[in-house]
């Protein structure tokens, strides 16, 4: 791709007059599909965090849990797209999170959250808590969660602008029990700053996200004036925060490939927690690109594999 090319086009939205956007992709969504008796390995039901928020619980539950008496672990799952786009509904994310519930043996729950612009950050982070504190009020009412869920055995996990909700979050939740968050999954995470790392330099040009979409990316979410070396883009920001992760003893899976351009973002976040005594497990393999372990399955294979043997 060209320096040249319009990151609108390539994003596929327009910007309307009154601050929001009009999305074209056309992505399609999945409906929750819960009924046993259909031939699928994991099923799916929706529930509603916030109804004026139009925010929701997507949860994923492998069928082979439902015949086990050991309850298996919690994943809180928070999808990509820049913080602008796609659904917990959208294919590719239902797609992976039923591989993932499958994969691992897990319950994914997946949060549908406000995206930006029309809802800037903090607005995705807010979504975020309140969707752990649902889970909270919910661990003895929801007949999956209740039935199958080890709420002793939480983490927190996104892919890309998700995996940055994640850690948000992670950082303004107190008082779970009985949820106790173990530890964060951050796939291919979306941090930033206003300095180009040589991984941008090295892929202006990428084809999948390169570094002049992510700015409009950043301008579109982040609070009005804010640059991209605002704490919710560059955590370095306020590195200080990642004491309380420390404290938890918090364990942390950072993954991401070369082939993105914001590798050098993910690696350097990953440095950080380390130099803060974060417990970190980092893996960044060859090639890829941006949302490879959500889109192509020798990716997301790697990925789950990762995941399960973090999770324990």
């Amino acid at each position: 791709m060209s320096k040249g090319v319009d990151p609108l086009e390539h994003l596929k939205i327009e910007l309307n007059p009154d601050g929001t956007i009009t999305r074209v992709r056309g992505d399609k969504r999945t409906p929750a599909r819960g009924d046993p008796s259909l031939p699928i390995p994991v099923l799916t039901e929706d529930a509603t965090i916030n109804e004026s928020n139009k925010t929701f619980a997507r949860i994923f539950l492998p069928r082979k849990a439902l015949h086990n008496s050991t309850k298996v672990p919690l994943i809180v799952y928070f999808h990509g797209g820049g913080f602008v786009l796609f659904s917990a509904a959208s294919d590719f994310f239902q797609d992976a999170c039923a591989n993932l519930a499958n994969d691992v043996n897990s319950i994914v729950v997946s949060v549908e959250y406000r995206l930006a612009p029309e809802h800037r950050l903090p607005a995705a982070y807010e979504d975020a808590v309140e969707a752990l504190h649902w889970l909270k009020l919910n661990s003895h009412s929801h007949h999956w969660l209740k039935n199958h869920a080890d709420f002793s055995n939480c983490y927190l996990m996104g892919s890309s602008a998700g995996a940055n909700i994640a850690y948000h979050a992670a950082l303004r939740v107190h008082h779970l029990d009985p949820l106790k968050i173990r530890g964060l999954i951050l796939s291919q995470p979306f941090f930033g700053g206003t300095k180009r790392l040589p991984s941008e330099v090295r892929l202006a040009d990428d084809p999948v996200l390169p570094p002049h979409v992510c700015d409009l990316l950043w301008e579109l979410s982040l609070p009005v004036g804010a640059d991209r070396d605002h704490e919710y883009c560059n955590p370095r920001a306020r590195a200080v925060i990642l004491d309380r992760v420390r404290e938890l003893t918090w364990r942390v899976l950072v993954s991401g490939c070369h082939g993105d351009p914001l590798v050098d973002h993910q690696i350097a976040f990953a440095r950080l927690m380390e130099e803060k005594g974060v417990q970190v497990l980092t893996c960044f393999t060859d090639g890829g690109c941006h949302g490879a372990e959500v889109r192509y399955p020798i990716h997301q294979n790697h990925l789950h594999k990762l995941v399960k043997h973090f999770i324990r």
